[in-house]
């Protein structure tokens, strides 16, 4: 994996992005964690702002697969204004896994005070519009497609051509870029539950483009939990890897903290770690880390607690 990083750096400098110390460890460490499947969508929310991130992100991903078939499976994505790395054969696996709902998925429901957890078994009409949505990206990343091919004007068309009233194809493609914004017209689906099933979440936040300020009152007046699950890999002193927390705090130079981390309200979580949702879906990430250990050293859940504020959804 240090291959990835020495091209990386090389990839960073050849398109004269110059990242400051924090945007640039995350970037490196969110890199190496869709490289080893540790995760298959990844949100990039530091380093700039659209179009200049955009730009950045797609020259990154162009000359990273250039020099080296490691990076063959990395795309940039955009939905709207929000703009992703992704591991396309994960992601097509990812998609599968929901589609057959190998992997159980819960929604809370912010439209409801206090809000209510619901099952995706439930019959309830944003869970089916969220199914729909689910179908159009299996369109655009089949299982068994070549990552090459997952951007071809067929596979634009099988999804124009799809049975869903969000139908209208990608206005932009490229080796390295595919534009999904489609998938957020005509539906009551927002970007915060899209975001949450796409970034893995067992729990997801559910709620219409109708009752955004309902959410947004509900979750803000509520005591939270903090899930979040930490990835730490050993780094020799000499790695071109630098060290830095997400929270921005340096750490020692042997640690790497990948995490993914999550909320849920408090009267729905009191089980904290011992939840069932949370004991599987640990189980899903010892999994995957038991297939990349090389790369990573541990992983574990840390739980903690949230007062009520603000909150922007």
């Amino acid at each position: 994996m240090e291959e990835a990083i020495n091209v990386l750096d090389s990839a960073l400098s050849h398109i004269k992005w110059r990242l400051k110390f924090p945007a640039k460890n995350r970037l490196q460490i969110d890199i190496v964690a869709l490289l080893t499947e540790m995760r298959a969508v990844i949100m990039v929310d530091y380093g700039g702002k659209l179009p200049e991130l955009q730009d950045h992100l797609c020259a990154l991903v162009k000359f990273c697969q250039q020099e080296s078939a490691i990076f063959e499976n990395l795309r940039v994505m955009v939905i709207e204004d929000m703009i992703y790395l992704i591991h396309v054969r994960g992601l097509a696996e990812y998609v599968k896994s929901s589609m057959t709902l190998e992997v159980e998925l819960f929604f809370v429901n912010l439209e409801e005070d206090p809000p209510k957890m619901v099952t995706q078994a439930e019959e309830s009409t944003l869970v089916t519009e969220l199914i729909r949505v689910q179908k159009l990206f299996s369109s655009f990343f089949p299982l068994n497609g070549n990552s090459n091919d997952l951007l071809s004007h067929q596979m634009l068309d099988s999804v124009a051509n799809a049975e869903s009233s969000v139908n209208k194809p990608a206005t932009s493609q490229s080796s390295e870029f595919i534009d999904l914004s489609c998938c957020m017209q005509d539906t009551e689906i927002t970007v915060p539950t899209l975001n949450g099933w796409l970034l893995g979440y067992p729990v997801v936040y559910l709620f219409s483009k109708q009752h955004i300020e309902d959410a947004i009152y509900n979750l803000s007046t509520k005591y939270l939990r903090i899930f979040q699950i930490l990835v730490s890999r050993f780094v020799f002193p000499d790695s071109p890897l630098l060290i830095i927390r997400s929270s921005g705090h340096q750490n020692n130079i042997n640690n790497c903290l990948a995490s993914i981390l999550f909320s849920v309200p408090y009267e729905l979580s009191m089980g904290g770690s011992k939840e069932p949702w949370a004991v599987a879906f640990l189980a899903q990430m010892q999994t995957k880390w038991a297939k990349c250990k090389p790369t990573w050293r541990s992983l574990k859940m840390e739980v903690s607690e949230c007062y009520p504020q603000a909150i922007v959804l």
